[in-house]
């Protein structure tokens, strides 16, 4: 009789953990809504960068738009860890903080396991600028301070899908002057975490 009561217990509880698990894949399926009074900002348009990014070196730039508390945005950690590694001779990069949360630089550097310095900005007005309102995303701006690519890493949340690598896929567009590249619905739609203070739509 205890063997049984043993088992089912188990049973219950590996059913638990299978259900979890489902649960946490449905909803990172599922796109982030859209803030409320969300204004899209559409390729191509300029945007205004805060002294701190503007590093005359003629180079793009991508912006990572990171929460530390969002699991989204630490499943993502390897794959920007590899990005940097692979085109920063080539590319710009910055972090920006999007939590109510108060990060040190060196925090945020340290959960990276970075030795660049890169810059990490906590300027709330960026996701506006850019147009982000979950997080991680990916903002890639050319050489003329124009949105080139606002949107995924990757349809998976652990970058294992090289197919999906939007981001990349983006950079290597940019890097080869490639300014007819057509991005798919999946690489500009939202995933993730809301950002701070989002309000979902009704």
């Amino acid at each position: 009789m205890r063997k049984a009561v043993a088992y089912i217990f188990l049973l219950i509880i590996f059913g638990v953990i299978v259900l979890l698990f489902w649960y946490n894949e449905w909803i990172y399926n599922l796109p982030t809504p859209i803030p409320k009074n969300y204004s899209m900002v559409e390729r191509g348009a300029y945007i205004d960068l805060p002294a701190k990014l503007k590093f005359h070196n003629n180079k793009p730039l991508l912006l990572h738009f990171f929460n530390p508390d969002c699991p989204c945005s630490k499943f993502n950690i390897p794959h920007f860890r590899y990005l940097i590694k692979e085109y920063r001779n080539e590319i710009n990069f910055a972090i920006v903080v999007v939590s109510n949360k108060k990060y040190t630089s060196k925090e945020i550097t340290d959960k990276f396991d970075l030795d660049l310095d890169i810059p990490v900005l906590t300027d709330s007005t960026l996701p506006v600028l850019c147009g982000v309102y979950s997080s991680p995303q990916a903002v890639i701006i050319d050489t003329y301070q124009k949105l080139y690519f606002r949107g995924n890493y990757n349809k998976s949340r652990y970058c294992s899908d090289k197919k999906s690598n939007y981001a990349q896929i983006a950079l290597d567009a940019i890097l080869s002057k490639n300014n007819i590249l057509q991005f798919t619905d999946a690489s500009l739609r939202a995933y993730g975490c809301e950002l701070p203070n989002c309000t979902k739509e009704k």
